[in-house]
Parts: structure tokens; C-alpha cells; sequence
């Protein structure tokens, strides 16, 4: 296992014991489990599961989340419901992607543990011991890392570039942040608030709330039934996602810092250009045959008006920003608590 090298900060728990070493004893282990089009694999699935689950000192729970499948998966999951009650089941009207199904499924976990895994049997179930293993020496997120995968490589390649990159952006160095198989502390979860294409960024944003983040090389096999959900689309998507995360992380609670800054460098930009406008208007008064001609003029006029203009809607959009962040501050909390210490009971009454 290689430990995260982004600042990781202690990890702590409200409400829950833990040892000195950051050990939550688990008592139910959740397996969220988005399925689209898997019909051909889920039963394998969960016999695997099954067989791991015999093992483990935990109980176990899946919840399938069925995101819109157009195949038999939902009569699957059913039917494993009636089979197995460790078994359940949600399913969406439509395909909503795959961070709403990770969100429904970790509304629905009860465990104390959160895991998540892909239905394509690419991820192997025999590796969630390692991963409670991991979270016991005190992280808080754990990610799996597919060192060795089984995939084409015009996948391989742009998601390797993909990675290296968000860990210089964010800090967060892992080197497979789009992996399925991921493991939380459920507290961690509750911090972290998913939408659009945002699951394949919660160990970022959990370290933006200063839990321990690290990663487990795990085994990737290759794909027997389906074929990948993901296209072109999903590069775009992800610098989109990117962009989003980054601004979330560093300045989701004081978004004028950043665009207050481009505000000024702009603003300063166009008083710049004005100072030379100036300048060479005397010039010219001095001497017709010194400074720049009307055409240059012109060009100097136009940036510097431009950058003022993009300058001042800078600053006041970062203003609006800042507006709206201080109305939700009321209702959460800029930073996150690991552990108070017990209540001092009242003095007694005579």
C-alpha cells in the first residue's frame, strides 16, 4: 500500500470508537455496487461475494443501483434479493450516471464501511480484505490502484496522462484516481456531496476536508461480458471536472481570492494600457514624430478597454460569489470535526 503524500491529516471519527491506530471496529460492511447493463455478469458477481463474505469478520451488505439498465439487470438483482437478504436493490427511471448511483447507494449503506466496486467483474471481490486491512492502519479513503490493466491502450494511455495530471493539480498523489474500487469510512462520506461526473474525484475532495487518503495496488482482470460504457466524451468531461474540483477544493469557501485576483491583474492590465495612452498623447503634443500611430493607438485602446471591462465583471462576479457562499454558511460548516472530548458532567446539588 502507498500512502497518500498530500498533507494527510489525522483521521477521527464523531460517535464511533476507535483505537490509537485509527481502528473503527466494523460491524456491517457496505458494498454499493452501480450496475448498467451487467445482466450477463451479476450473478457471478455476487457468488463471489458471497464466498468472500464467509471469511470476513464483518457483516456484509450489497445494494445494487441499477442506473437505467436496458437489459434483464434489474430482474438479476431481484432476483438475487429473494435469493440472498444481504441483497438490495435500487433502480433509477433512466440513466442519471454513474455519481447519482454511487450517490443513491451510499444514502442507502448503513455499514460503517463503504465499498464500491463495478459490476463488470473486472474488479475482483477477493481484494475488499486488503482494503479493511488498509483502513485499519488508519486511513480514512483507500483507492485501488490497477498497476497492471487489461484494457486498449488509447484507454490506458490518455487515463494514465489523465491521472498524472489531477495529482500535480490537486496535490493528491495517487496514480489511479478513476478506479471503481474504492473504500470509505463512512464519515468520510457524509462530507462529501457528489453530482455530475464527481465520483471519480472523492478521495480529492476528502482530503479538501482533511481525511487520510491512500491507495492499494489491487488486481485488474480482463472484461468477459459487455463492453465499455465510457467514449471520447469522458476526456472532455474530465478536464471539465477537473477545472470543477480544483476550484472546489481551493477556493469553494472564497471564490473572490480567485476571482478577485484575475479581477485586478485585468483591471491593472487596462490602467496599464490607458498609462500608455496617455504617455504618448504627450508625446505626440511634444512632437508629432514621436510615439505610436493611430492604428496602434487603437489596438492599445481596444485591449486596455477590454481588460478593464473583463476585469471589473471579474471582481463582481467574485463578489456575487462571495454573497452566496456567506447566505450557505449558516448552514454548513467550513471545516470538519474528528473527535470531541466527553461532556464534564454536571456538578452534583445538595
Amino acid at each position: 500500500m502507498t500512502p497518500n503524500t498530500s498533507q494527510p491529516s489525522p483521521a477521527g471519527t464523531a460517535g464511533a470508537s476507535r483505537t490509537p491506530a485509527g481502528f473503527v471496529a466494523v460491524e456491517l460492511l457496505s458494498l454499493v455496487i452501480p450496475v448498467y447493463n451487467e445482466d450477463e455478469s451479476l450473478v457471478a458477481l455476487h457468488a463471489e461475494i458471497a464466498e468472500v463474505a464467509r471469511d470476513l469478520p464483518a457483516r456484509v451488505e450489497m445494494i445494487f443501483v441499477d442506473d437505467g439498465s436496458k437489459d434483464h439487470s434489474w430482474a438479476a438483482v431481484q432476483h438475487l434479493a429473494t435469493k440472498d437478504e444481504r441483497v438490495r436493490g435500487i433502480r433509477f427511471r433512466r440513466n442519471f450516471g454513474k455519481a447519482a448511483a454511487l450517490a443513491a447507494g451510499f444514502g442507502a449503506a448503513r455499514g460503517q464501511i463503504v465499498l464500491t466496486m463495478d459490476a463488470d467483474l473486472q474488479d475482483d471481490p477477493h481484494e475488499i480484505p486488503r482494503f479493511l486491512d488498509a483502513l485499519r492502519g488508519g486511513l480514512d479513503v483507500v483507492s485501488g490502484w490497477k498497476k497492471v490493466r487489461h484494457d486498449p491502450w488509447h484507454k490506458v494511455f490518455p487515463s494514465r496522462v489523465f491521472n498524472k495530471f489531477l495529482s500535480v493539480l490537486t496535490g493528491v498523489h495517487l496514480h489511479d484516481h478513476n478506479c471503481g474500487m474504492k473504500a470509505y469510512r463512512a464519515e468520510a462520506l457524509r462530507e462529501v456531496y457528489l453530482y455530475g461526473e464527481l465520483h471519480r474525484f472523492v478521495p480529492v475532495l476528502a482530503t479538501a476536508r482533511g481525511f487520510k487518503v491512500g491507495e492499494l495496488v489491487i488486481q485488474h482482470r480482463a472484461r468477459k461480458f459487455g463492453s465499455s460504457k465510457y467514449g471520447w466524451k469522458r476526456f472532455i468531461k474530465g478536464a471539465l471536472d477537473v477545472a470543477t474540483v480544483r476550484l472546489l477544493t481551493g477556493f469553494g469557501r472564497r471564490p473572490n481570492h480567485l476571482l478577485g485576483t484575475w479581477g485586478l491583474v485585468f483591471g491593472a492590465a487596462g490602467a496599464f494600457g490607458f498609462f500608455l495612452l496617455l504617455a504618448n498623447w504627450f508625446l505626440r503634443l511634444i512632437d508629432g514624430s514621436y510615439g505610436a500611430g493611430p492604428l496602434t493607438q487603437m489596438m492599445v485602446a481596444i485591449l486596455a478597454v477590454g481588460s478593464a471591462l473583463f476585469g471589473g465583471q471579474c471582481f463582481l462576479a467574485g463578489l456575487v460569489s462571495e454573497m452566496t457562499v456567506a447566505r450557505q454558511w449558516l448552514d454548513n460548516a467550513p471545516y470538519t470535526v474528528a473527535e470531541r472530548t466527553p461532556a464534564e458532567p454536571e456538578p452534583a446539588r445538595g
